[in-house]
């Protein structure tokens, strides 16, 4: 492999993710929290919609789109119906549960932002090994 090309998931030895992997893979689960978000404010905007049409509104791919509603559906916020899904009461306990997670979250981000900026400008350290 080459030098500068990181191994692919599957190469790399358990456990040895190293910090931008980490950060990668809690990045992309904040991606599909918001494509969750989107898909449960389109559905409580609108009658209910299968999941042909919610896909091509929402102009994604069907399988992401299938995923989403499974994940809501699994979290009660949303149900099935012969004409599409529907959200149901517990999508208000969602909006504030997720609104107290973000806020916890945003907190979180800035106290590693700043803790990263600081190791950033540090010069790295003079020894070496354990």
């Amino acid at each position: 492999m080459p030098e500068h090309e990181a191994p692919s998931e599957s190469e790399r030895e358990p456990g040895t993710e190293g910090p931008a992997d980490l950060a990668q893979r809690i990045e992309e689960e904040l991606e599909l929290l918001s494509r969750n978000v989107d898909i449960l404010e389109r559905l409580a905007k609108s009658p209910p919609i299968g999941i042909i049409r919610l896909s091509e509104a929402m102009r994604l791919p069907i399988h992401k789109t299938r995923y989403s509603l499974h994940l809501l559906e699994r979290e009660g916020v949303i149900q099935p119906s012969a004409d599409g899904a529907v959200v149901t009461d517990r999508a208000q306990e969602f909006w504030a549960s997720l609104h107290r997670s973000l806020a916890r979250m945003v907190e979180l981000i800035e106290h590693l932002r700043t803790r990263a900026a600081e190791h950033e400008s540090r010069p790295p350290p003079s020894r070496k090994g354990y």
